[in-house]
């Protein structure tokens, strides 16, 4: 008997008893879809991640007042009371530190915008004219403010799109005058929509003015909360980072047995940390909806052992006829193959409907994967063969007699 022949009789064998086939594949097509669609998920959400990321910049550094002790009772990064980061700091660093591009302070402060009769409370964050660079944030419209606005503590302000959208309903607030503590502001751009965060925070609900400003006018206070530092590549965030730390030390005047009063984070280690966890979800979701693909490989091996039992008097005759042990086998390999591969088809298929359809229903991020995609048929096969392959060797096994006299 050849191959061909085989085929066609594993095939008439499965036709037979549609409904059984259908129900044994039925088990391979959710175990597939489902690994498809939690590898999906799994892979949006680290992508969704790594392009907030990216668009934070893989080469920032964060410079933060106060330093981190786990172990013991320290004052925060960043704390209103810690007053250790200066902008002369961030001066030195930009002159002293040769792996350093751009550095920008990040002074927040939060209070009441005014327009008209209209008004919105939200944050009015003293940066630099370097910020939009160091941040990868483009302008929308208009344009940033100067470094010349920066010397002279210039009253004007750039707005995120949340802003603009409550204060100027309809109109371009560029060249429009609002109310920052009773003071007027002229607003000279608006920043690119960012839309929300991992944490569902709206990113557009923000205002810069120059940092100088927001010292002197706003919080009246000189301290620096948090800087941001790009240095040259994301190579050299590393050198960078111990390079800061080094001469941080050296002008906050710190002993070898000192602690720093101060932080630096590398965003690389960030992005690293982020990563790993994505990959382990994704992969931690992949092996739960691994289980359904192997309860339905035990169900493939199932309903081949009944085959073969319902039909061993057929392979006596088989053999009996002349018929080979490895005919026999390939048959009933052949059948296993079908009903997985089949189901594995039909799961794939399902799978992606269902990816393509969870950010619709439920706003998740997914992200469709060739590889999951490839990996599920070369799986569906491999189950097929792994478990008809006993089922195959016990119907190629059995005595043509002992067969033929099977009721």
């Amino acid at each position: 008997m050849d191959l061909i022949m085989i085929i066609r009789v594993a095939f008439r064998a499965l036709v037979r008893n549609k409904m059984r086939a259908a129900l044994t594949m039925l088990g391979i097509i959710i175990g597939v879809s489902a690994v498809i669609a939690m590898v999906s998920i799994g892979q949006g959400a680290q992508a969704s991640v790594q392009a907030q990321i990216e668009s934070i910049g893989t080469n920032l550094l964060f410079v933060s007042a106060g330093a981190q002790n786990v172990g013991g009772v320290r004052s925060g990064t960043g704390d209103s009371g810690t007053n250790t980061l200066t902008v002369e700091d961030l001066d030195a660093i930009k002159r002293e530190v040769p792996s350093v591009s751009m550095v920008t302070p990040s002074i927040n402060a939060r209070s009441q915008l005014v327009s008209g009769n209209a008004n919105w409370n939200t944050s009015v964050t003293g940066v630099s004219e370097q910020y939009p660079d160091v941040r990868k944030w483009p302008i929308q419209s208009g344009e940033f403010f100067t470094d010349a606005d920066v010397r002279t503590a210039a009253r004007v302000i750039v707005i995120g799109q949340t802003v603009g959208d409550n204060l100027f309903p309809g109109t371009d607030p560029v060249g429009q005058t609002l109310r920052v503590m009773n003071l007027p502001f002229r607003v000279v751009g608006v920043m690119k929509k960012k839309g929300q965060d991992q944490q569902g925070r709206d990113q557009d609900d923000v205002s810069f003015a120059p940092y100088t400003t927001v010292q002197k006018k706003i919080l009246g206070s000189p301290r620096v909360q948090i800087a941001y530092v790009s240095a040259i590549s994301q190579d050299a965030t590393y050198t960078a980072q111990s390079q800061i730390a080094e001469l941080l030390r050296q002008r906050h005047k710190l002993s070898a047995n000192e602690a720093d009063d101060f932080t630096v984070r590398n965003m690389t280690d960030i992005a690293d940390a982020a990563n790993a966890t994505s990959n382990t979800m994704t992969i931690l979701l992949a092996c739960i909806a691994g289980v359904s693909l192997l309860v339905g490989g035990i169900g493939i091996m199932n309903i081949m052992l009944v085959s073969v039992t319902e039909r061993t008097r057929e392979i006596g005759i088989r053999m009996a006829i002349g018929a080979r042990s490895s005919a026999v086998r390939s048959q009933f390999l052949i059948e296993s193959i079908v009903l997985s591969l089949t189901g594995g088809m039909f799961g794939i298929v399902l799978g992606i409907i269902v990816s393509l359809a969870i950010p619709r229903m439920l706003g998740w991020p997914t992200l469709v994967s060739t590889m999951a995609i490839v990996g599920s048929a070369i799986f569906s096969v491999a189950v097929g063969v792994f478990f008809g392959y006993y089922p195959a060797r016990k119907a190629a096994a059995l005595d043509p007699i002992e067969a033929l006299r099977y009721e």
